[in-house]
């Protein structure tokens, strides 16, 4: 999910203020809906990823959570899993700058990535609990990364520049150093219920297979039940999503929450329809938003003044029409979340229930109901455990 962070920060407020003041008014009020549950299954507490472009890891750790729970039938919250982001953030700076030097800087440097990396992350490197590493070590009590995420790009462009005209071999301690002042150096050991694990031992204690995860999306410039690295920026590890009709990957959603699962949700949602508020609807409208990221949401909130009108029209996805947004850039690698449910509003209108990253925000303190329209217009790719994919599907992309 795309959260650049230009190199200089003053910069930054000031453009992202500037356009966060753009942003159209949103057409919906959430005071107009009445929802209903369907199906809900459970979640950890909302956590708030602040002044990083960190959704990623955010909302992949939150749908790993939840596998937990489910795997391991979990009922007391009190037993859930707190798995620490900023872990996961700090190993993913590590191999990225590794892999944008080999690369003579040809690839993007930045906070941003996708579920795969989550994945590969912790395949590689382990899981460490919350309270073990906060990877806050700079004054605050929530994630403010633009002083380090401007330091590391500097860093890693002066070594891309190879002034010696070879490099040497302790370069990458320098990434370490920047890193571990800013998040802190990571445990070899930590204690949780008593019981001392590594990284890697806790990551094996939760009774996962990484292995067991497939990701899906629905394009038509690739065949379909073929898998292909989406293309955009922030997918640098080239994770592969599966490519299929966009009735089966809506019906692989479905599927998952009836049966008890959860999903990771990457997608676009700088429409006005998808409000601060708690709303994510596909309104039918002429207004145009200028961007969706997170930083202009923090720096530059707009003032929203919300059109009192229940049940807006909304546009009706077609294949096609994702095609055609994805290609002129109007849909893009914006924000990633969790979804967790099925509710629907007082006229019957399907919904999905999300949780968000950006605090206990909104009517719904941090969780989103976003319809599904919306859902089919606007998500890039999906993140399941294979045993939530209906077998028909999988047959069809040959996994057993």
């Amino acid at each position: 999910m795309k959260k650049s962070i230009l190199s200089v920060a003053l910069v930054a407020v000031t453009v992202l203020g500037a356009q966060a003041q753009q942003r159209p008014a949103a057409p919906v009020n959430p005071k107009d809906y009445t929802f209903t549950v369907v199906k809900e299954n459970p979640i950890t507490s909302v956590k708030n990823q602040n002044r990083s472009g960190t959704c990623w890891c955010f909302s992949g750790l939150s749908f790993l959570e939840s596998e937990v729970i489910k795997a391991k039938g979990l009922k007391d919250p009190a037993l859930y899993p707190d798995f620490s982001e900023m872990y996961i953030v700090r190993r993913s700076y590590y191999d990225r700058a590794i892999q944008f030097v080999r690369l003579d800087g040809h690839m993007n440097f930045a906070v941003g990535s996708d579920f795969g990396d989550v994945l590969e992350t912790a395949k590689k490197y382990g899981l460490v609990d919350q309270k073990a590493y906060s990877g806050l070590q700079y004054g605050y009590d929530l994630p403010v990364q633009g002083e380090l995420d401007a330091g590391l790009k500097g860093y890693v462009n002066a070594i891309v520049k190879n002034p010696n005209r070879k490099l040497t071999k302790v370069w990458p301690k320098g990434v370490d150093g920047i890193l571990d002042a800013y998040m802190g150096e990571v445990p070899e050991t930590f204690v949780v219920n008593g019981v001392t694990y590594t990284p890697e031992s806790y990551r094996d204690a939760q009774g996962l297979n990484l292995d067991d995860y497939i990701g899906f999306t629905s394009y038509t410039h690739h065949p379909f039940y073929t898998a292909f690295a989406m293309e955009v920026c922030d997918n640098w590890r080239q994770s592969l999503s599966w490519n299929v009709p966009l009735d089966e990957l809506m019906a692989i959603i479905d599927y998952a929450v009836d049966n008890g699962y959860t999903v990771a949700w990457g997608g676009d949602v700088s429409e006005p329809g998808f409000t601060r508020n708690g709303l994510g609807i596909l309104v039918d409208t002429e207004v145009k938003a200028t961007s969706g990221s997170d930083q202009e949401r923090w720096v530059g909130k707009a003032e929203e003044k919300p059109v009192e009108k229940v049940a807006v029209k909304e546009i009706k996805v077609t294949q096609e029409l994702r095609q055609e947004w994805y290609d002129e850039k109007t849909s893009t690698d914006d924000h990633g979340m969790h979804l967790y449910g099925i509710a629907k509003d007082q006229n019957g209108t399907k919904y999905y229930m999300i949780k968000n990253s950006w605090g206990e925000a909104g009517e719904y303190k941090g969780l989103w109901y976003m319809s599904e329209e919306f859902c089919k217009g606007k998500v890039l790719n999906i993140l399941v455990n294979k045993k939530a994919v209906p077998k028909e599907i999988l047959k069809k992309i040959g996994i057993k």
